[in-house]
């Protein structure tokens, strides 16, 4: 793992993600290095030689926030890394943005994998309006080490749980759905007591991302893998619309709050 000091202005950016006014990256790059990550395409975008989830750049900056530039709006941390990752527990930018962050009126959003989250619960149960992402998209923890490094299954659920416990609302993101290997019905039982709310997101690929994945999908899912290449190479969106029809009406009959 590459690991760099950068010198920044902020790490706050406008955001192009509807419904959310700014986005927070405290780092580039994420250690998670899942194989499908819709990220990787920042890996070009900052010249790195490096594959993803090899590199961290880590935004050194003594910016302090603004309450006019925070107020009513939704912040979401983060867009493209994992403010969480194992680096955050030396460098603790989130953390220390955080401290600022409860000292206005605004919507957080936090979305992650991991269980770092809970050293900050004494900074979270401080932040009015808050949502807590955590992302889970299999309860095989075999599948799930083959696709990102950190983060077992158990290591989410304790989170859920946690958050749940100490009255954090927060939110299951079912995503990347994987067709034919996320078995969301088994992860809603597994869940429904601790989470609020479940947000669906299907699985998209490219470039590299696509190569890796497809070829992971052929080499351990054989019988998948003509399935995956019409969704993945031929454009083919009929299995998720028959998915999406399938967890829209599952939801709605056990009155299940979700969105996707």
């Amino acid at each position: 793992m590459k690991i760099k000091e950068i010198n920044v202005n902020r790490c706050i950016a406008k955001s192009e993600i509807k419904g959310i006014d700014f986005v927070i990256n405290p780092y580039i790059g994420c250690p998670n290095g899942c194989m499908y990550c819709y990220a990787s395409f920042m890996k070009n975008l900052n010249k790195h030689e490096e594959e993803w989830g090899e590199f961290l750049d880590v935004k050194m900056s003594n910016y302090k926030l603004k309450g006019i530039s925070v107020t009513n709006k939704t912040y979401l941390m983060s867009s493209t890394t994992d403010c969480y990752n194992i680096y955050e527990e030396k460098y603790q930018l989130t953390r220390n943005l955080l401290k600022q962050l409860i000292n206005f009126n605004f919507t957080l959003i936090i979305e992650t994998k991991n269980e770092l989250i809970l050293r900050d619960l004494d900074l979270l149960k401080q932040i009015k309006n808050l949502k807590v992402v955590i992302s889970l998209n299999t309860l095989d923890d075999n599948l799930r080490s083959n696709l990102e490094k950190y983060s077992t299954i158990d290591s989410r659920l304790r989170v859920i749980k946690e958050l749940s416990k100490n009255g954090i609302y927060t939110i299951l993101n079912i995503s990347p759905f994987l067709p034919y290997l996320t078995d969301y019905k088994e992860i809603i039982k597994k869940t429904q007591k601790y989470v609020q709310e479940y947000k669906f997101g299907f699985l998209e690929l490219r470039d590299d991302a696509r190569r890796k994945m497809l070829k992971y999908i052929s080499d351990n899912y054989k019988e998948y893998y003509l399935e995956y290449a019409k969704i993945y190479l031929l454009n083919d969106d009929s299995y998720i619309k028959k998915m999406k029809k399938e967890i829209e009406d599952y939801c709605i009959k056990y009155k299940i709050k979700y969105f996707m």
